[in-house]
């Protein structure tokens, strides 16, 4: 998997299925030279594609995204977690500039990150784990935990890989993480989180019409799961059709949208998007548009069961055993974080 950019990184979530059983706790690292008005280091935490764990280099405080954070940790969970974050700022710029100098680049933009988590089954119980690294954008070097061992990426990530692979210290310290202490974090957050994570928000749908486009936006909704389907005059159109992203909103809903392109005898005609969600009957709204004016706009719901069917990776809600308030930090250990490429 390409890492890309912090910015286009929170864009990346899970999308839920009906019969949907894997969670994730995953945090994103990145450290960035020369990029104006943005941190030189975030970090991001997010379970089952919410963001609920922030810090960045210029405030140096790690903070809750979502209330519920601070039900599952002690009162010196933050102070923990801003200490690894410190430790963990330094040692990738100290990083960054060590990967440049291997690229034989000195000034210019550049980023170095990491993703790291794990994922839990919670009906096959079945569990995985991920530590990765890119430099500006390309896989730069990443643990293989089945084996215990790395796999580089570049000639000039080859380096990192012998390092580490001799370090059988680190190595043992990451299996441990990834296949328990990252697994009884995530079970944690599950329960404490249950409250926002398995609630269903319908969306707020428009649609617009504008000279050769015709557009539905969908918004508000939780969980991220969407399909969007344009129709004109009862035909479903299947080219000239951009369906965007689903991007996070400020309170923990997402948004989507579809563009149809039309031409301009195309105008004409009855448009309809239908949006369905796990939160209900799709939502559908249709414009009646005749030369180039909208003569009426219609509001409804299907009244049918919803099923929402193309959606990607199964993300829902564990309602099983309870979990005591986190003692430690939930984040890797100082020399699994820190680890000097």
């Amino acid at each position: 998997m390409k890492v890309v950019v912090f910015l286009l990184i929170l864009g990346l979530f899970c999308f839920n299925q009906t019969s949907g059983v894997t969670h994730s706790l995953q945090y994103f690292y990145t450290a960035s030279t020369e990029i104006s008005n943005f941190p030189e280091f975030v970090a991001v935490g997010m379970l089952d594609g919410i963001q609920f764990y922030y810090y960045d280099s210029n405030s140096k405080q790690a903070v809750p995204k979502q209330n519920w954070v601070n039900e599952a940790a002690d009162p010196r969970y933050w102070e923990r977690n801003t200490a690894n974050c410190l430790g963990s700022q330094q040692s990738f710029k100290a990083n960054i500039d060590i990967v440049k100098q291997r690229f034989n680049q000195t000034g210019g933009v550049h980023t170095f990150q990491k993703m790291y988590g794990c994922q839990w089954d919670d009906e096959s119980k079945a569990t995985d784990g991920f530590n990765q690294f890119g430099y500006d954008g390309e896989d730069f070097i990443t643990l293989d935990l089945k084996n215990l061992r790395c796999i580089a990426s570049t000639p000039e990530s080859l380096i990192t890989k012998n390092k580490w692979d001799n370090d059988r210290a680190w190595l043992e310290n990451n299996r441990n993480y990834f296949t328990t202490e990252c697994i009884d974090w995530l079970k944690k957050y599950l329960q404490y989180g249950s409250s926002t994570l398995e609630r269903k928000v319908r969306p707020e749908v428009t649609l617009l019409q504008k000279d050769t486009a015709v557009m539905c936006h969908a918004t508000g909704f939780y969980p991220e799961g969407v399909m969007i389907t344009l129709k004109r005059d009862g035909e479903e159109m299947l080219d000239d059709v951009d369906v965007g992203e689903t991007l996070p909103n400020e309170d923990g809903t997402f948004q989507k949208r579809a563009v149809l392109t039309v031409s301009p005898e195309m105008k004409k005609g009855q448009y309809t998007c239908e949006v369905a969600h796990k939160s209900g009957p799709p939502t559908f709204k249709t414009l009646i548009v005749e030369d180039g004016n909208i003569l009426g706009i219609i509001i409804g719901c299907v009244v049918a069961v919803a099923v929402v069917t193309g959606v990607i990776v199964a993300i829902v809600m564990m309602k099983k055993k309870g979990y005591k308030k986190a003692e430690q930090s939930d984040s890797e250990s100082d020399h699994s974080n820190g680890a000097r490429t």
